[in-house]
This record gives structure tokens, C-alpha cells and sequence, in this order.
């Protein structure tokens, strides 16, 4: 209940106070924003399998962010950031997707 109290506000806040962020940190915002859907979405797997630890999902959570956020910055360095974001994001979607059939097939049994 906390969470999804948490979610709502956090939605709220982001809509009321419009944040901006700089624009060396925009191009990678779509990209942590897929690492941390797969973590969401990965930790509502494990709950349906009632696996679930906390700990595990908050350090899945932060690592997932920011390792895909440092493959994209060495791209970024190395002249193939377009490239390798979109590495990621195909990467993080098959696991995204994965997720959500393994959900699907957990809820409705199928």
C-alpha cells in the first residue's frame, strides 16, 4: 500500500513541479528509465513466485540504473553511444518482455 501511495505521490510531485534536468544527463534518463522498469518488472515476478527479497530488488534496482547508464556513457566516450543505447534497450526489453509473459502466464494462467 505504501508503494503504490509512493507512486502516486511521486507522479503527483513530478507533474506539479516540472524538473528539468540538465542536458548531459538527458540521453540517459530513457535509458535508466528501461533498467528500472526490467527491475520492476523483475521484482513482480519474483513476488508472484514468492521469492521476493528487498534488499535483492533495491540493489537490482540501483545496479540495473547505473551500469546501463555507464555502458551508454563510455559509448558516449568511445563515439558509439547511439549504438550502444540501443543495445541496451533491446537487451533490457527481451528481459522486460520475458518478465511480463512470465506475470501473464503466473496471474492468468496461461
Amino acid at each position: 500500500m505504501y508503494a503504490i501511495l509512493g507512486l502516486v505521490l511521486g507522479v503527483a510531485l513530478g507533474i506539479w513541479l516540472q524538473p528539468s534536468l540538465p542536458p548531459q544527463v538527458q540521453p540517459y534518463l530513457p535509458i535508466a528509465i528501461v533498467a528500472a522498469l526490467d527491475a520492476v518488472f523483475g521484482g513482480f515476478r519474483s513476488y508472484l513466485d514468492r521469492l521476493f527479497d528487498d534488499r535483492v530488488f533495491v540493489v537490482s534496482f540501483v545496479s540495473n540504473v547505473l551500469i546501463a547508464a555507464l555502458i551508454v556513457w563510455v559509448g558516449d566516450l568511445i563515439g558509439v553511444g547511439a549504438q550502444l543505447s540501443t543495445a541496451v534497450v533491446v537487451v533490457l526489453g527481451i528481459r522486460i518482455f520475458t518478465n511480463a509473459a512470465a506475470i501473464r502466464r503466473k496471474l492468468f494462467h496461461a
